[in-house]
């Protein structure tokens, strides 16, 4: 049985995988779904937060999980904390999945990478400063049109109200990325069709530009968590069953 490691996008927390959990655990696999560390913190704690911070915890996760294989798994901007986790502790985990995740290429930051991909005025709308000026907000009211149209509503709405301030650093941050560490464990991508935050096009290119062993897509909006668990646990679940693609 595996050990499933799913690490929450921005400005949420290991909640979102509430739906999910207990599919994965029904086939007998363990779950660990953390907060990560700051997340929704003080003015200090948000500005304390680093990508190698991030990444550390999760190497740890995976190093301390309770069953082999290791298939840690990062939705949206935890795509670019699974990457440097992997490059910190290869021999910990036996697969990476990017649940249209932010894959992206080495040597860039997120917020590099955004300025190459395609304009999204209706996420950026919804995208707003925090008063530290270290961190990021949601405007809840309008973020379910964007994050969950597909989900049920009443899931949707305890979703954004559940939504906490995002640390800026992690994603101002390149990540550095080596072939030997990083690329020996396999990627998996499970892009998501109707996602209005990270567009089809541009989870296309970055499977494109960083290849994976499989690509997996689902008719879901950008939580699949919420949209479709079953269609997401049955990715996940075969993808534990051949780590290796």
């Amino acid at each position: 049985m595996s050990t499933f490691v799913l690490i929450h996008g921005a400005w949420h927390g290991g909640w979102c995988y509430d739906q999910l959990r207990p599919l994965l655990e029904a086939e007998g696999h363990a779950v660990i779904a953390p907060d990560l560390p700051g997340m929704g913190g003080t003015d200090e704690e948000l500005a304390a937060v680093t990508l190698q911070g991030w990444a550390e915890f999760v190497a740890d996760l995976c190093r301390n999980a309770p069953q082999k294989p290791v298939i840690l798994a990062g939705h949206s901007r935890a795509g670019v904390v699974i990457g440097p986790a992997a490059e910190l502790a290869p021999e910990a985990i036996d697969a990476l999945v990017y649940i249209c995740a932010m894959l992206v290429p080495r040597g860039l930051s997120r917020a590099e990478f955004r300025e190459q991909q395609v304009s999204n005025p209706d996420f950026m709308a919804i995208r707003l400063p925090h008063p530290s000026g270290k961190a990021t907000v949601i405007d809840g009211p309008n973020a379910i049109p964007v994050f969950a149209q597909l989900s049920p509503r009443d899931l949707a709405e305890a979703a954004v109200e559940r939504l906490v301030a995002e640390p800026n650093a992690p994603t101002e941050t390149k990540q550095e990325l080596s072939d030997e560490r990083f690329g020996s464990v396999p990627r998996h991508y499970i892009e998501c069709v109707h996602d209005r935050t990270i567009p089809i096009e541009d989870q296309r290119t970055m499977h494109e530009l960083t290849p994976c062993k499989t690509v997996t897509t689902l008719e879901a909006d950008h939580s699949p968590f919420l949209s479709t668990p079953e269609e997401l646990a049955a990715a996940l679940l075969k993808i534990a069953a051949n780590p290796e693609g």
